[in-house]
């Protein structure tokens, strides 16, 4: 599997503390503790799946280490939006997609070798399930960001909520020392993908943002996309050859797992590129759009 890679670095700014208003899921059931690191609302959906609603705000989005070019810093606003707490487990898929395609059974472990188009359509079944209107027209894969149903985070929410409010290459601090407290990557693993939410939490409540699989995000990929990006709700170029992962995996050094990190790969890649241990594997977790929940700016 190819998979360009690119090295990034520190981002700037700041995020004022957080200050929570009221939100409401429709179709889900608020239920279950609240995260206890971060302190955000936790949702449980209908069909069982724990999502942490994560508040509108501003942050500084990208790296700034000399020499890499594909994520110069930019201020961004992300409007409120759910994230699943941890990545899909295969238990989880194959319940609703009717098969596990992982290389490495284990229904506590995340769903792995899953194409962009098998993400996407995971969201529109997870959506009937529920009886919301799927986000994407199935066939040209276009997304309704305002549908009630799920999608994938798109690249900027994703990495709102991997930072959760901090602004240094990890959410735990600037070096990689304490990295294997909340990732499984190269330093720790056996391997092979672990069983989800097995690390730490991130300040907000988010298992296994860094390691264990690399995450789909919604967007097409573009190197030189960030100068031309909107400054509110970023979605990506209109088109593109590959899409973003972001997180690094078991596979991955630590400087891949940074907050900043940017990967891609090309959404339809084949099944010879899924014996291949070099790059590790993809999987991904789900958002949903939500209403006003704010941060200070």
């Amino acid at each position: 599997m190819t998979m360009s890679e690119r090295s990034r670095g520190l981002a700037a700014g700041a995020l004022a503390a957080l200050v929570l208003a009221g939100a409401s899921l429709a179709g889900c059931e608020r239920g279950g503790p609240q995260a206890p690191s971060g302190g955000l609302p936790v949702v449980t959906t209908k069909s069982g799946v724990r999502m942490v609603l994560v508040p509108e705000g501003w942050f500084v989005m990208g790296g700034g280490d000399p020499g890499q070019t594909d994520e110069p810093p930019h201020r961004v606003h992300v409007s409120a939006y759910y994230l699943d707490i941890y990545e899909v487990p295969q238990a989880e898929y194959e319940k609703v997609a009717g098969a596990n395609p992982s290389r490495w059974k284990d229904p506590r472990a995340p769903v792995e070798q899953i194409r962009w188009a098998d993400a996407v359509r995971y969201c529109n079944a997870r959506s009937r399930l529920e009886g919301l209107r799927p986000a994407y027209r199935e066939g040209t894969w276009e997304c309704d960001a305002a549908a009630p149903g799920y999608r994938l985070p798109t690249e900027a929410e994703w990495e709102y909520a991997a930072r959760a409010g901090t602004t240094t290459r990890y959410c735990f601090g600037q070096g990689a020392a304490d990295l294997k407290e909340y990732a499984w990557f190269k330093g720790n693993c056996d391997r092979r993908p672990q069983a989800v939410g097995t690390r730490r939490p991130n300040p907000w409540g988010l298992y296994d943002m860094y390691g264990n699989v690399w995450e789909w995000c919604h967007d097409f990929y573009q190197e030189d996309y960030y100068p031309e990006s909107p400054e509110r709700d970023p979605r990506g170029p209109a088109t593109g050859q590959t899409r973003v992962l972001r997180g690094g995996c078991w596979n991955s050094r630590a400087e891949q797992c940074r907050s900043s990190y940017r990967n891609d790969e090309n959404p339809g890649y084949t099944d010879v590129c899924f014996g291949r241990d070099v790059h590790g594997f993809v999987g991904f977790r789900c958002a949903r759009s939500a209403g006003p929940a704010r941060l200070p700016r």
